[in-house]
């Protein structure tokens, strides 16, 4: 496996870090497993080797940073960190983008999942990717072929195995449209239904998720003891997993961002802050990654605003900027269309909440979506049935 480089700058504390785009990313690993299985036109830039089936178990919420400072916790998921290495999420490091990287192969310029709320260009409105808006076409919202569609093309079977209510979302069909979904509401179900589906396929990829580490960390942080109990769920269902396929399979453990905890002292309020607002027709994103999406002619003022009030507990940059220097990879038109005109990026412990507007994200207490270590480091852990 190809271990996680830091874009340049990007030593915690100083610049951010960059995803490695074409190397070392979610989407990397997508493209890597396509190879794997011998989908034509796939590459494979994490080197995985040959096999005829392959199950990728993606825990949301597990950072590698976090995993690794709660080795004890976990004994089975830390004896494959030893062998194991890093990739970078993507920006943002949130679950929308992630799983289309995952689901596409491609960066987030490229599948225009560009995080929980943005704004849609033709409408202006606002749309939350996680609650979907039926006026929204998803296929419409990104027509890329997904990896489940590309592995039917190719004789691989391709499977998703998550909760029921999952199964027909809007960011499910825009991002993981074309797998034969096995709907599994407990951990134990998760393990029956991806074993069965593998011990029926000749050649197969199937994708296994799990939520409820990141639901704890939202609500409780990843540094209460809650988080880390529910980590030893985790290792516990990762353990029987891998006892659970059949012989020859490759099982890889990632997941789709970390996690940082954000203190009552850290948090900037966009509604009670009014050098937030000025200027600003539509504030996207979430706490740690911003979209904010300006009123006509007043984006270089919004974006000296930001700067001015935020100062060192954020990147702030235009959008031109945030393209640039390779935050999303390369981007297409109708997704630039969807990046706000000024982006944030949250440094150290910081957010920008908007208590009035979004109470519920507001309350969190656990956070992501930007470009620290925390936030872009996952794990890739390997083992071999």
């Amino acid at each position: 496996m190809t271990a996680g480089i830091e874009g340049p700058g990007s030593q915690p504390g100083s610049g951010p870090v960059v995803p490695g785009y074409g190397e070392n990313t979610l989407a990397d690993l997508s493209d890597s497993l396509l190879a794997s299985l011998g989908v034509p036109g796939a590459v494979n830039p994490l080197g995985l080797a040959a096999t005829s089936r392959a199950c990728l178990l993606l825990v949301d919420g597990l950072g590698w940073d976090l995993l690794r400072s709660h080795r004890p916790a976990a004994p089975f998921l830390a004896g494959l960190m030893e062998t194991g290495s890093w990739l970078t999420a993507g920006f943002p490091s949130t679950t929308v983008t992630s799983l289309g990287s995952l689901g596409t192969a491609r960066p987030p310029g490229q599948h225009g999942l560009l995080g929980y709320q943005v704004r849609v260009p033709e409408t202006g409105q606002l749309l939350n990717a996680l609650r979907w808006d039926k006026a929204v076409d998803p296929v419409a919202w990104q027509p890329g072929s997904t990896v489940f569609e590309r592995c039917a093309a190719s004789g691989v079977s391709a499977i998703r195995v998550a909760a029921g209510a999952f199964r027909n979302t809007g960011l499910s069909v825009a991002a993981m449209r074309g797998a034969d979904y096995r709907a599994a509401d407990t951990l134990g179900a998760l393990v029956a239904r991806t074993a069965s589906a593998l011990a029926e396929a000749r050649r197969a990829l199937v994708i296994v998720y799990t939520g409820d580490l990141d639901a704890t960390g939202h609500a409780w942080g990843c540094t209460s003891p809650a988080w880390r109990f529910q980590l030893a769920h985790v290792d516990r269902l990762a353990e029987q997993l891998a006892a659970a396929l059949p012989a020859g399979t490759a099982l890889y453990v990632t997941a789709d961002h970390g996690m940082v905890d954000v203190p009552a002292a850290e948090r900037f309020d966009a509604d009670d802050v009014p050098e937030l607002r000025d200027g600003v027709a539509l504030l996207a994103g979430e706490g740690r990654a911003r979209h904010v999406y300006a009123e006509p002619g007043a984006a270089a003022d919004v974006l000296a605003g930001w700067q001015a009030t935020l100062g060192d507990s954020a990147w702030v940059v235009s959008r031109d900027e945030a393209i640039g220097q390779g935050w999303f990879g390369s981007v297409t038109a109708s997704a630039e269309a969807r990046i706000g005109d000024v982006v944030a990026a949250m440094r150290g412990r910081s957010a920008v909440v908007a208590t009035r507007s979004e109470p519920r994200e507001s309350a969190l207490v656990g956070m992501h979506g930007s470009l620290t270590p925390d936030e872009q480091r996952v794990p890739l852990l390997g083992y071999l049935a």
